[in-house]
C-alpha cells in the first residue's frame, strides 16, 4: 500500500510533508485553540489565583475544549484542505485515492482520532514519526496524507 502512494505521490508531482513542517503546523494550532478556549473561558478563571484553582475551575469544561477542536480540525480540513497552522506551514491534507479535499466523513473522522490520539498521550502523533509515509492514527483512519501546498 506504502508503494502505491508513493508512487501516486511521485505521478502528481507531490512531496510528503516533511515531520519539522508538521510539528510547527500542530503547535500553531494548538496556540491558535488554547487562545479560543481562554477567551471563552476567561471569565471562569480571570479571578483565580492558583494553579489548582485554575484546573480544578476548567476540569468541568474539557469536553467542551475537545468539541471545540475537532469543529475547529474538521471545519478547516473539510473546507481548505488545511488548518490555520497547515496553511501558514504551506502543506495540506489530501484524501489518498482521489489526491482531493477530504469530505465532510473523513475529516470529521480524521479530528475525532486526532483527539482520541491526543488522550493516549499523543500515541498517534509518535506513530507518525515513525511511519515511512508519516502518517497519525488520524491519517490512517481517514485514508489521507499530509503534503507540501
Amino acid at each position: 500500500m506504502n508503494d502505491e502512494i508513493i508512487q501516486l505521490l511521485d505521478r502528481e508531482e507531490l512531496v510528503l510533508a516533511n515531520k519539522k513542517k508538521r510539528s510547527l503546523a500542530f503547535a500553531i494550532d494548538e496556540i491558535i485553540l488554547s487562545i479560543l478556549s481562554m477567551l471563552i473561558l476567561w471569565d471562569k478563571i480571570s479571578g483565580l489565583s492558583t494553579y489548582e484553582e485554575i484546573l480544578l475551575a476548567l476540569q468541568p469544561y474539557i469536553l467542551y475544549t475537545m468539541a471545540i477542536k475537532i469543529i475547529y480540525h474538521t471545519f478547516f480540513v473539510m473546507q481548505f484542505s488545511a488548518s490555520p497552522g497547515k496553511i501558514f506551514m504551506k502543506i495540506r491534507v489530501l484524501e489518498v485515492s482521489s489526491l482531493s479535499t477530504p469530505s465532510l466523513f473523513q475529516s470529521l473522522n480524521r479530528a475525532c482520532v486526532r483527539v482520541i490520539s491526543e488522550l493516549l498521550f499523543y500515541a498517534g502523533f509518535i506513530w507518525g514519526l515513525l511511519d515511512p509515509l508519516s502518517q497519525t492514527w488520524q491519517d490512517k483512519t481517514a485514508n489521507t496524507v499530509v503534503v507540501d501546498a
